[in-house]
């Protein structure tokens, strides 16, 4: 009985979704054309280039490359290979769910296990900085001044999940100080043969490479897309419908017992299901101080809404890579995201004068959508990973010293 009692729930809740679409046709379509225009003008051009040269990278060896050089730092301390520190570059730059589709490749390619793929994935989906300054900070807010409190808040908080997800799993590799002080001194060698490595194993040629990384990504991209124009449909039912009510009456009263405005709970409940339309709502509240509706955005990009979650889930179906330990770690993020909101408020915002636009037009000089993301987005991964190698430089040469001590 039970065996049946999650396929007669999603029986009904289908048929339930089938009737409403037929009593608001009209919503139903707008709805979907929303969601359309959203994957086509905004999703599409800054995500699609991003999987492709992703697949180029992994054929070619050079994330091979990038992770020899950055393992003696994820290892010990996010407990991920090398690897990992290139995903965590792209990512935070291109935004979700490109963590997740590397995650998936690192795996085929056995280059993490299931833990590892789950620490990786839980820590590497967060939104990416153009659309945290340019669509919530500067779009939806006009306060370009709060660009500054959301990215500390948000990609902080992602860290601070990577440092915790490192406990998660059973201990089964750990890199020593030895092995860490031997590899230092050929690292770059190893990087460039663990690229050579990685080429000859891939065995396709350019062409071949070319041709397979855009047809995978044309394919991933039509099921984010897909799940874009869903979600899109189902908020819009339920709204109709009048479910949305409900939930909101629900958060209120959470809210009111925690002392926060009501007022966030139609962002919060909107940011449950797509993380644009709560960021839109929160940006938008009238009557509510600064901060909480700052918190409620970051709160928001955290999470990433269930949309997001379905696009990770369908990309990480292929792996056993489990969807529980993501979901944990994208509230523990959100939690997070907004108590640091809180916490560094005031040392940060000096003064709300500073934050008003100078001039409203300077919103539509902004490079929001198109084609214009895509060299913004690729210096942005080109900082995150010179960054990252220069902190694992440091690191291991701050564990040589500490080994062997100061040298004449």
């Amino acid at each position: 009985m039970k065996r049946l009692a999650l396929p007669l729930m999603i029986t009904f809740g289908l048929i339930s979704i089938c009737i409403l679409m037929v009593i608001y046709p009209v919503s139903v379509w707008n709805s979907g054309v929303r969601g359309l225009s959203i994957w086509w003008e905004v999703l599409f051009p800054s995500l699609f280039p991003f999987f492709v040269i992703s697949e180029l990278l992994l054929g070619l060896g050079i994330v091979h490359f990038m992770g020899t050089l950055l393992h003696p730092f994820m290892r010990p301390v996010f407990r991920i290979p090398g690897t990992g520190g290139f995903v965590a570059a792209i990512s935070y730059a291109s935004g979700y769910p490109v963590g997740a589709k590397l995650t998936a490749k690192l795996w085929e390619q056995k280059q993490i296990t299931r833990e590892e793929g789950e620490r990786l994935v839980a820590f590497t989906t967060t939104s990416d900085p153009i659309f945290l300054i340019g669509a919530v900070s500067v779009g939806f807010f006009q306060l370009p001044a709060v660009a500054g409190i959301l990215a500390i808040a948000h990609y902080g908080a992602g860290l601070i999940v990577g440092l915790m997800m490192r406990f998660h799993g059973k201990k089964k590799h750990q890199d020593t100080e030895t092995e860490v002080l031997h590899t230092e001194g050929n690292r770059l060698k190893n990087a460039f043969f663990a690229m050579h490595r990685a080429r000859e194993e891939d065995g396709r040629s350019l062409g071949q490479l070319v041709q397979q990384a855009i047809s995978s990504s044309l394919q991933l991209m039509i099921v984010v897309g897909g799940l874009v124009v869903f979600f899109s449909v189902i908020l819009e039912l339920f709204t109709q419908a009048g479910f949305m009510t409900g939930m909101y009456t629900s958060l209120e009263q959470v809210l009111h017992f925690f002392g926060l405005p009501k007022e966030l709970s139609q962002s919060l409940v909107g940011g449950l299901f797509e993380v644009t339309l709560g960021a839109r709502y929160a940006g938008t509240l009238e009557g509510v101080p600064l901060m909480y509706k700052v918190a409620a955005a970051a709160c928001i990009l955290s999470w990433g809404g269930l949309s997001v979650h379905a696009q990770v889930v369908s990309i990480l179906n292929s792996t056993p890579i489990r969807y529980l330990p993501f979901m944990l770690a994208r509230a523990v993020h959100a939690l997070l995201a907004a108590g640091i909101v809180f916490l560094c408020w005031n040392p940060i915002m000096k003064s709300q004068s500073s934050m008003q636009l100078s001039d409203p037009s300077d919103l539509a000089s902004l490079p929001l959508t198109g084609l214009q993301l895509i060299p913004l987005q690729l210096a942005l991964a080109l900082v995150f990973i010179v960054f990252l190698v220069l902190v694992t430089t440091t690191y291991v040469w701050i564990r040589r010293y500490i080994a062997t001590g100061p040298r004449s």
